[in-house]
């Protein structure tokens, strides 16, 4: 390969780790996690934003790393405990602005989960939106991480 070459990949592996998108929609800060080895369960977060003029709206998303994956939100009880509860109509990504899916808030739920989640690896999705249509994405495993920083997504070539 020459240099040329690999200069031109090289610089489209960068514009792919930063930012996935389709049309109005992109999406960065991405990641996955699990509380461990044996966990049944992960999540995954990340910032959506929406460049249009219109609403859009996050409507499911798909993986195969898990039996189901489904949209989630969090919920205080009227005994004060926080539930986490299955958002079927999805969320709103308004127009000119964004919608952050973030740990205690808004996420993709991954429940039944085949494999573990190892660290570094990266979880393939598909996020479905009403008007932008399928996103697929593959989000990095970050056990590590606390809240905030900057995390990086691959979009999944068709």
């Amino acid at each position: 390969m020459s240099f040329k070459s690999t200069l031109l990949a090289a610089a489209a592996t960068l514009i792919l780790a930063s930012a996935a998108l389709a049309g109005d929609i992109t999406i960065d800060d991405a990641y996955a996690r699990s509380a461990g080895a044996n966990a049944k369960a992960g999540a995954a977060f990340m910032m959506i934003h929406n460049a249009g003029d219109t609403d859009d709206r996050l409507i499911d998303a798909r993986s195969d790393v898990s039996a189901r994956v489904e949209l989630h939100t969090h919920k205080i009880n009227d005994q004060g405990v926080a539930q986490m509860m299955h958002v079927p109509e999805g969320f709103v990504i308004p127009a000119g602005g964004m919608h952050a899916l973030a740990r205690g808030g808004d996420h993709v739920m991954f429940m039944g989960i085949k494999a573990p989640f190892e660290q570094g690896a990266l979880v393939p999705v598909t996020l479905v939106f009403e008007k932008a249509g399928e996103i697929e994405v593959e989000i990095p495993i970050d056990l590590e991480r606390q809240d905030g920083g900057h995390g990086h997504m691959k979009k999944k070539s068709n």
